[in-house]
């Protein structure tokens, strides 16, 4: 299974998607096409973002699309700087005939869903960074105790012990933020809202420390952190994407600051 709502034209502003869908009796006819689709080269279903409306949020529909249905095609297998583990893919829509009852929800209520999972992807990335971070910071304190220069372990130095101290701290920081917030959505959904401003703040504090712990890492380790032998090398490729995917951390701001009244 795989989502699929980013295009070429653009990611961040779902509600001004370009691929269309046209009802023509029992099917709606989809031509357009989407960009960076996890899992887009093994899904055997696709959840698909299309414009079924007007123009804006109000405009947009989910339809659930068959690999094989006629006129779609996955496209080529796209080369990441990580998440090697995790096929990236084009799709492509040339007038694809899908179903009516393939429409997910109600026809130009798609947005509304969007966000919904959204919160929970937020959520996710946020403790990806968090175990991220963890492990680079695991791999980090193994190699200032047994890496020796000028006749000692080399965290008995000062700048060292410091420096894996303060990491230490912001890792519990934003293990403990993330862990509340989770509580909060889990106990908000129950009651049917949701944890809008705080499930962003959690994406975006959680994957900033995760990239000054991976990076900080990879320095303590030096020559070896640098290679692909090395944990925290690969720890280092897939943080990157986090504060990227499910809405860039320029996007969690300005999401936060209305949330604000902003």
């Amino acid at each position: 299974m795989a989502l699929a709502v980013t295009e070429p034209s653009g990611g961040s502003d779902v509600a001004n998607l370009k691929t269309r869908a046209v009802r023509d009796g029992d099917f709606y006819r989809v031509t357009g096409s989407k960009t960076f689709i996890t899992s887009g080269i093994r899904a055997d279903y696709y959840t698909v973002a299309v414009r079924t409306g007007g123009d804006g949020f109000a405009g947009i529909s989910l339809l659930l699309v068959e690999k094989g249905a006629p006129g779609f095609s996955v496209g080529r297998k796209l080369k990441k700087m990580g998440w090697w583990a995790s096929d990236t893919a084009e799709l492509f829509f040339d007038d694809c005939r899908v179903p009516v009852s393939n429409l997910i929800g109600a026809e130009n209520m798609g947005f509304a869903g969007i966000m919904a999972n959204f919160q929970s992807e937020r959520l996710s990335l946020a403790i990806m960074a968090n175990m991220t971070a963890q492990l680079a910071f695991e791999e980090a304190m193994k190699w200032a105790q047994r890496r020796e220069a000028f006749g000692k372990p080399i965290g008995k130095f000062q700048v060292l012990k410091h420096r894996l101290a303060e990491m230490a701290t912001q890792l519990e920081v934003s293990r403990e933020f993330t862990c509340r917030q989770a509580a909060k959505m889990a106990a908000k959904m129950a009651a049917g809202k949701s944890v809008i401003k705080e499930i962003s703040m959690a994406k975006n504090f959680a994957t900033d420390m995760a990239d000054r712990l991976t990076y900080d890492a990879l320095q303590i380790m030096g020559g070896m952190g640098y290679m692909r032998e090395s944990l925290v090398e690969r720890l280092y490729r897939d943080n990157r994407i986090l504060s990227i995917g499910g809405g860039s951390r320029e996007i969690m701001n300005e999401i936060i600051s209305k949330q604000m009244g902003l």
